[in-house]
């Protein structure tokens, strides 16, 4: 029996529904085996290829290791969790749902902080008038460190956050927050803002496919079906099948 093309799709909520909304409208209906609980299912009409259910990072993570060939998930997941995503993935789709930004937001009460360059120079200052560093809490450390590297910041440290981000200076957690917001309103609730070019990433849900999985001809075939199904180009889709890594021989 031949061994399938995995396609990762969001596990439960909002994104789970909208993803099977998106690749319906491309005639792809996902089939899920056994109960509604099940964590595996099928694809009508497409031989060869099986469906896990995930969440999001870990759809990415999967991606970027090369344990899945495709999957439906947000840009800023894929760009935080795989290291030399470049190399290992292809934004094959976007599929217009999940929309968001990873933004820099700081307290509104930093009235004189209102850019990146600004918040540099509080965080130059920041260890001799308080005995500590500035602290950021983010889900996004990754993206938060390069980010900060481009624009020079270094004095200053990550707090891992486990919950509601944006409730972070409140509570004293950490001084300002690297998070994702749609509208703002939530930033704005909890008496934060947006820097002026504190944007890291705009982000929505992708169809990404993983250039490290293996890809012997079977899966490539079932591949370029799909890639048909969803209406990608052919030189698209003949650039995409170039980028794959061959499953070694033997």
């Amino acid at each position: 029996m031949r061994s399938p093309l995995v396609l990762a799709v969001p596990s439960k909520g909002r994104l789970m529904e909208d993803s099977r909304a998106a690749l319906a409208g491309f005639g792809l209906d996902l089939l899920k085996e056994g109960d509604a609980r099940s964590y595996r299912g099928t694809i009508a009409d497409i031989a060869d290829a099986e469906v896990a259910f995930l969440s999001a990072p870990e759809i990415a993570r999967e991606i970027g290791a090369g344990a899945v060939h495709l999957g439906i998930t947000g840009r800023d997941q894929v760009e935080e969790s795989v290291a030399d995503w470049k190399e290992k993935t292809d934004f094959t789709r976007p599929l217009g749902f999940g929309r968001c930004k990873v933004v820099v937001a700081v307290p509104e009460a930093w009235i004189d902080v209102d850019t990146m360059e600004d918040l540099d120079d509080v965080a130059a200052g920041f260890r001799p008038r308080h005995g500590r560093r500035l602290t950021v809490a983010t889900k996004y450390i990754n993206l938060t460190r390069g980010f900060f590297a481009g624009h020079g910041i270094a004095d200053y440290r990550i707090v891992e956050s486990l919950g509601a981000t944006e409730g972070a200076p409140a509570t004293g957690a950490a001084d300002l927050i690297v998070d994702i917001t749609t509208t703002g309103a939530t930033l704005r609730d909890n008496g934060l803002k947006v820097l002026d070019d504190g944007v890291i990433l705009r982000s929505e849900a992708y169809l990404v496919t993983s250039l490290v999985a293996e890809w012997d001809n079977p899966r490539r075939a079932v591949l370029e079906a799909l890639l048909g199904r969803i209406g990608t180009t052919t030189g698209a889709s003949r650039k995409l099948l170039g980028r794959l890594r061959p499953t070694p021989a033997g």
